[in-house]
C-alpha cells in the first residue's frame, strides 16, 4: 500500500504535535489509521478515473509535487527545517519509494481497484520473506523454528495472490498484474529504511518530503521521455489535484498514527484499504467481484497480519530492518 511510504517507525515521532490530555492514543491512532485507509483506497479511485487523461508517469510527477508543496507549507508554518544529516538515506528510501509508487499507478491502470490494492498490500508478507530469508542465509540457535509459521504465511500469501489473479487477470493485464506485486515488494523495502530513518531521529515530515522529492525527479524524467506531458482538461487537473491532496494527508495522518499507536495494530488496520478498495471499484467502475478473488484477498489479509505478528515475537526480526 502506499501507506509505506510515509510511515515513521516510533523513533520518527519526535516532533509529532502532542494529543490533548483527554485523548487516548489508542483510540486516537485506531480512528486515524482507519481515515487514513479510506483516503488511500479514494485516491486509488482517483487514479483509475486520471488514467483516462494521464498516463502513470504524469500522474507521479503530479501526486509528489503536491505532497513536496503541502509538506513544505507544514514544516514552515511550524518553523521546523528540511535540512538533514542522512542524505544518503533518504535518496535511497525515495528510490525505493518512487519505484513503489510508479508501479502501483502503473498497475491501477490496467487493473481492477481492489486487486491492485491487494498486491501492493503484499508487502507485509514480502517482509515476512526476508525474514526467513535472512533465517538461512545466517542461522541462529531457534531461527528454523521461529521461520516455519512465517514460511507458512508466505505459502498463504501467495496462494492468495494465485486466487486474485486467476479470476480478474487476462493475457492483457499479466504485466499490471506483475506491476502490482512488484509494487508490494518495493513498499517493503521502503518500509525497512523508513524505520531505518526513524531510528536515525529523522521526523515523519521531512521522510514524506524526501520522498515527494524523488518522485518528482523520476516523473519529471519519465515525462520527458515520454516526449512530454499529456494536454490538461479542467477534469484531468480535477483528478490529479484530488489524487495529490488525498495521499498527502493520507501518509500524515498514517504516519501520526504509527507515532501514537501500537504497530501491530496499525499494521492490522493498514489492510482495511483492501475493503474499501473493492467496495469503491464495485460501485463507481462496475469492477468483478470473483468468490475466488474475495478468498484470495481474505488469504492475503490474513497472512499479512499473521505474519506481523510473528515478526514481532521472531529472533530474526531484526535483521532485515537493520539493513
Amino acid at each position: 500500500m502506499e501507506g509505506a511510504e510515509g510511515v515513521a517507525a516510533p523513533g520518527a515521532s519526535a516532533q509529532a504535535q502532542p494529543l490533548p490530555p483527554a485523548a487516548k492514543p489508542g483510540v486516537a491512532a485506531t480512528a486515524l489509521m482507519v481515515a487514513a485507509s479510506a483516503l488511500f483506497a479514494l485516491m486509488g479511485l482517483c487514479v483509475k478515473l486520471a488514467a483516462a487523461h494521464y498516463p502513470a508517469p504524469d500522474l507521479v510527477l503530479y501526486r509528489s509535487l503536491i505532497g513536496a508543496l503541502i509538506v513544505t507549507c507544514l514544516v514552515w508554518r511550524r518553523g521546523g527545517t528540511l535540512k538533514t544529516r542522512v542524505p544518503m538515506m533518504h535518496f535511497w528510501r525515495a528510490v525505493l519509494g518512487v519505484c513503489g509508487l510508479g508501479l502501483w499507478f502503473y498497475s491501477l491502470t490496467g487493473l481492477p481497484l481492489g486487486t491492485a490494492m491487494t498486491l501492493n498490500s503484499m508487502s507485509s508478507v514480502w517482509l515476512a520473506v526476508f525474514v526467513v530469508g535472512a533465517g538461512l542465509l545466517f542461522p541462529k540457535e531457534g531461527s528454523a523454528a521461529a521461520s516455519g509459521p512465517l514460511v507458512l504465511t508466505v505459502v498463504a500469501g501467495f496462494a492468495g495472490v494465485a486466487l486474485v489473479l486467476r479470476p480478474t487477470i487476462n493475457e492483457h493485464q499479466v504485466w499490471f498484474g506483475l506491476a502490482g506485486l512488484l509494487s508490494g515488494l518495493a513498499a517493503a523495502l521502503a518500509y525497512m529504511h523508513v524505520a531505518a530513518l526513524g531510528r536515525a531521529g529523522e521526523p515523519e515530515d521531512r521522510i514524506v518530503f524526501y520522498f515527494s522529492v524523488g518522485g518528482i525527479v523520476l516523473g519529471t524524467a519519465l515525462v520527458i521521455l515520454q516526449g512530454g506531458p499529456a494536454p490538461h482538461t479542467w477534469t484531468g487537473v480535477g483528478l490529479i489535484v484530488a489524487v495529490g491532496v488525498l495521499a498527502t494527508t493520507a501518509q500524515l495522518l498514517m504516519t501520526r498514527a504509527w507515532s501514537i499507536g501500537h504497530p501491530l495494530v496499525n499494521a492490522s488496520l493498514q489492510y482495511l484499504g483492501i475493503a474499501f478498495s473493492v467496495m469503491l471499484g464495485v460501485s463507481f467502475l462496475n469492477d468483478p467481484l470473483h468468490g475466488s478473488a474475495l478468498v484470495g484477498m481474505a488469504l492475503i489479509v490474513a497472512a499479512g497480519i499473521t505474519a506481523t505478528r510473528l515478526r514481532a515475537r521472531s529472533p530474526a526480526a531484526s535483521s532485515p530492518s537493520d539493513t
